[in-house]
């Protein structure tokens, strides 16, 4: 699984705030992504763990929310 932390609308690089990754997997396993590294892989066996530690509520779920694009 690819996560492009660059392209979430929470993302700090778009609304300046660091703290909106805060409550997201990604933050709390590996880190806040900073501007130069937005991509982030988790690989496909560890997915479907990180899938049941988030609805254990053990870790956030993703919280990646992509920006609608305007029509």
């Amino acid at each position: 699984m690819i996560i492009d932390c660059g392209a979430c609308a929470h993302s700090p690089s778009r609304t300046g705030d660091r703290l909106a990754c805060d409550d997201c997997v990604v933050s709390v396993l590996l880190g806040v992504p900073d501007a130069t590294s937005t991509f982030t892989q988790i690989a496909d066996e560890h997915e479907r763990a990180v899938s049941v530690l988030a609805e254990s509520g053990l870790v956030p779920p993703l919280r990646l929310v992509r920006p609608s694009r305007a029509s």
